[in-house]
């Protein structure tokens, strides 16, 4: 039968250091490595990158996961989306 360690000391020792430079910084609202995780999946998201892929990078099984992220980045229309090959 496979064990699972406790809590990964490397995994308490970044969100420490995460709350450490939020604290550092004087950054009033709250920010933990989740607002991270989120503020990376939205920046994909707005970068029009395709949601299978920010499913891959976040390691979401399931890609209803994923689309939590959506709600928070305005949808484009067409008109608004530009092509690299418009001057």
């Amino acid at each position: 039968m496979l064990k699972v360690p406790p809590a990964l000391p490397e995994t308490i020792t970044v969100e420490k250091a995460i709350k450490r430079a939020v604290r550092k910084s004087k950054i009033i609202k709250r920010a933990t490595a989740h607002t991270f995780r989120h503020s990376f999946a939205s920046h994909l998201l707005q970068a029009n990158y395709d949601i299978r892929t920010i499913q891959e990078l976040l390691g979401h099984s399931d890609v209803r996961t994923t689309m939590i992220y959506t709600h928070t980045v305005k949808s484009k229309t067409l008109k608004e989306i530009k092509s690299p090959l418009d001057p």
